[in-house]
């Protein structure tokens, strides 16, 4: 007679959890790495072009910090570099949620760029105008009858994004762009800007293209209190 068969249980191994000043010590880490990153991206970005670069791609996200934008230019050019990107200059740049929020999901393989992130609180107070009348709220917490509540960044942690170029999923839509008018401007609308300009004691030119005003279809000099405008466009732009 056959013993009966038995089925062979497993254990189940189990990472012990991070302990709250382990967890605090990692944070600080990677917080002490981002300021390293920071300092370097800066210190990397001295030629004018690269700079100008930077600071264009900085103008897109006015929601972002400028360190942050420093960070991610500086990380995705690294990225571009070790041919995980295929510009050099980032485009979009949202965290994973929102990514798929959009319809697209990282690449993967693709790492994020690390970014710093607001920790905010809330905070209640019966005297707004006394900042020492304001107590921090713990989580679930509702304030007083009469308190008045305000979030506000007590800290900041690490985050991570991701360019567009490292996601893949539903098409982004194109950015609109400004285009010059064609055609024909209304009767007397030059004579009438010009009369204003002429107002406001300012002196009225034109240069023969964009090529003469570094790129600009019209240009203000307030301290020459001089209006230039582009003469090779149509009389509508």
């Amino acid at each position: 007679m056959t013993p009966p068969r038995t089925r062979a249980t497993r254990t189940r191994q189990t990472r012990p959890r991070a302990t709250a000043e382990e967890y605090q010590a990692a944070r600080e880490a990677k917080l002490a790495e981002l300021s390293d990153r920071l300092e370097t991206a800066v210190g990397r970005l001295v030629s004018g072009e690269d700079w100008a670069a930077a600071v264009a791609f900085a103008a897109r996200f006015r929601s972002r910090s400028f360190g942050n934008t420093l960070l991610i230019f500086a990380q995705h050019q690294d990225a571009y570099a070790n041919g995980r990107v295929p510009d050099p200059v980032p485009s979009y740049v949202a965290g994973i949620k929102q990514w798929n929020t959009l319809g697209r999901h990282v690449v993967k393989g693709q790492p994020g760029y690390m970014i710093y992130a607001p920790v905010t609180r809330r905070f209640a107070s019966t005297n707004p105008t006394d900042p020492e009348s304001w107590r921090k709220l713990d989580r679930g917490e509702k304030p007083r009858p009469g308190e008045t509540v305000r979030s506000k960044m007590i800290t900041v942690k690490p985050a991570y994004v991701w360019d567009v170029s490292q996601t893949t999923g539903d098409p982004i839509p194109e950015r609109p762009r400004p285009v010059l008018l064609a055609g024909q401007a209304p009767a007397a609308l030059w004579d009438g800007l010009a009369a204003a300009v002429a107002e406001r004691g300012y002196t009225l030119s034109d240069a023969p293209d964009a090529l003469v005003l570094g790129g600009a279809n019209g240009v203000t000099d307030f301290a020459a209190r001089t209006v230039t405008v582009r003469a090779d466009m149509d009389d509508a732009a």
